[in-house]
């Protein structure tokens, strides 16, 4: 979390008196102290980790010191962002590819080592993956925002198929992509409208609501 990301996510689920695990690299800065206290207020616990998230083996790390605390997760919420200036030094589709592997490897491994500490624990719980688009975007950076939305959309369906057996659901929220002539998904559905999907997707009605992907507007989609 940070205070650009992920503070209505995190709020929607205090206000339901839950236990949270948050993770920053700002702690200490004024604006998430505060947040943090907000937060606070209504959660029943909140565990807070500042600690890097920029590497798999990072993601690691926090995946398993966070699923530790409480005993356990019965929802993770994993965000990562992208600035569109990220996308527009991207030249070849090597450098397309390695760009998504790094967003997205971070997104994987926290990913596989929650849903083996949900197995261990016999917790039939939701994995959240979000990709925030933040900036403008042109035609150049819609299309390469298209390719995260596709490989973030087979990897969702891979690890929903896997982790399927133990009752452990996988979904995602990623950048839409416009074409030129249509009309443009300048981010990702408001905050506000991404914690109410995470709220649902985490309540028994979505106990069967795994492998899929909501785009800008919130609407589902199959990624098959």
């Amino acid at each position: 979390m940070s205070p650009s990301a992920g503070v209505d996510i995190a709020r929607a689920f205090a206000d339901h008196k839950t236990r949270i695990v948050v993770q920053t690299t700002s702690a200490a800065e004024p604006e998430t102290t505060a947040l943090v206290a907000m937060l606070a207020e209504t959660a029943q616990e909140v565990a807070v980790f500042d600690a890097p998230l920029g590497t798999a083996a990072e993601a690691r790390r926090l995946a398993q010191t966070a699923s530790g605390t409480f005993g356990g997760l019965d929802a993770a919420i994993n965000i990562a962002t992208v600035n569109t200036a990220e996308l527009a030094g991207l030249g070849s589709i090597e450098d397309i590819e390695a760009f998504a592997a790094r967003k997205l490897g971070p997104l994987l491994e926290a990913t596989r080592i929650v849903s083996n500490r949900m197995r261990v624990m016999m917790s039939e719980g939701l994995i959240l993956n979000i990709v925030m688009l933040n900036g403008p975007v042109s035609s150049g950076t819609s299309l390469i925002a298209g390719y995260l939305r596709s490989a973030l959309a087979a990897m969702t369906k891979l690890e929903a198929e896997s982790a399927a057996p133990h009752g452990i659901r996988v979904n995602a929220i990623g950048p839409r992509a416009s074409l030129p002539g249509e009309r443009p998904a300048v981010a990702l559905a408001s905050e506000p409208e991404m914690a109410a999907v995470a709220l649902y997707l985490a309540s028994k009605r979505a106990r069967k609501l795994s492998g899929h992907m909501f785009d800008a507007e919130g609407a589902l989609t199959s990624c098959d």
